[in-house]
């Protein structure tokens, strides 16, 4: 593949999957697995490393800028063992070096007790799932934490030294009214994260939820908790910056938006997915091996599977990401990130802006506020035929 003249390699990033839970929750559609007695953390520290050797191909002298610990529970891992994994990362590809580096934790005791201990590996922000505040709703998400576990997280968080760090919370849960979610939007407000996720809870293929539904709210309750949560994140000081995400000024994950920007990310860890640029312009995409036991035997194979995008499939894979963001992206990220001329979208783009789906400034490539509603609208114009 011959790129154009305005093909520029995209920032790099990372993703390492850490697979194993204390417990599977029945809403859970992630690569994740109930952890034994004892989990096998040199042999996957080894086994990480080594799949980001046969990766190094693609970081062509590139810094990381993020380094993202997703899950699974990546926190029930010691110290330790992440220590020695940063390292070997750090001894193979640069740390940009403003690099921010996100762990993914469970608010139980158990995890906290690491956080300190986190932070002085140079983790230097965490992502806590809370999900609720509420003792019977966690219940009901299969949540092995209770309401005061939730608070003293990011309380731990703040004493450990971590002065940014994201709280997950759902809405729309089971049986919840508009007061029990905003309840809970307060009370995660009160913490004071510097960003939060608040996404509604979605019955996902292949879960416990997906077979065994539980009853959920009305659309017009989940329109009133949307609405109303918007509002007060905002005059709060949360800005949305993408769906479902929120952050004081200057707080937004870094690493999130090299993902929604089209940057690449390698991905490593069992079920972990890549994109990847190369000099030429080609993009692929690359996903290993889902199960633990599978990417641990050194007889197998870390990659699992590998797609080249083709030109046609680019409009749609940029603008799937790009267009979750509310401010959506500069015009010149399209010919710098895919390689094509932004001339071969006018079509589209012209259509869009004239059924106030997107933004009509040509600077930007943004949806506006009716975009962001119908989004999956908007992205049917940049398939391919």
């Amino acid at each position: 593949m011959i790129r154009s003249a305005s093909f520029e390699l995209p920032p790099l990033s990372a993703y390492i999957h850490i697979p194993w839970c204390v417990r599977k929750c029945p809403y859970c559609d992630f690569n994740s697995h109930a952890a034994g007695p004892k989990l096998p953390e040199e042999a996957y520290v080894d086994a990480l490393l080594a799949d980001l050797d046969a990766d190094l191909v693609h970081v062509h002298g590139r810094p990381l800028t993020s380094i993202f610990f997703g899950g699974g529970t990546p926190s029930l891992f010691s110290a330790r063992a992440l220590g020695r994994l940063l390292e070997g990362v750090e001894r193979r590809v640069a740390f940009a070096s403003n690099i921010e580096i996100t762990l993914e934790a469970n608010p139980g005791t158990f995890e906290q007790d690491k956080f300190a201990a986190y932070r002085q590996l140079g983790i230097n922000r965490l992502s806590i799932g809370i999900q609720s505040f509420q003792d019977a709703k966690l219940k009901a998400l299969g949540r092995i934490h209770g309401q005061d576990e939730a608070v003293r997280a990011a309380e731990m968080a703040r004493r450990a030294g971590f002065d940014n760090f994201n709280l997950d919370l759902m809405h729309g849960l089971p049986d919840q009214s508009v007061a029990d979610a905003m309840a809970d939007l307060e009370q995660a407000i009160a913490l004071a994260p510097t960003h939060i996720s608040w996404y509604q809870l979605t019955m996902e293929p292949n879960t416990v939820f997906w077979s065994q539904p539980p009853e959920l709210p009305e659309d017009d309750t989940l329109w009133d908790i949307q609405e109303a949560g918007q509002a007060r994140l905002a005059e709060m000081g949360y800005r949305q910056y993408e769906t479902s995400a929120y952050a004081q000024p200057g707080r937004q994950a870094r690493h999130n938006l090299n993902y929604w920007t089209f940057g690449d990310f390698l991905g490593i860890g069992a079920g972990a997915h890549a994109k990847l640029s190369a000099p030429d312009g080609q993009i692929i995409r690359t996903w290993k091996t889902r199960l633990p036991k599978d990417y641990l035997d050194s007889a197998k194979h870390f990659q699992a599977g590998e797609r080249v995008l083709m030109p046609a499939e680019l409009p749609f894979e940029f603008m799937m990401n790009a267009l979750r963001l509310v401010e959506g992206v500069s015009s010149e990220q399209y010919p710098q990130r895919t390689g094509q001329p932004l001339e071969s979208l006018s079509g589209a783009l012209e259509a869009l802006r004239g059924k106030g789906l997107l933004e009509k400034d040509s600077t930007r490539l943004a949806p506006t506020s009716r975009g962001q509603l119908f989004l999956n609208d908007v992205l049917q114009h940049f398939l391919s035929d």
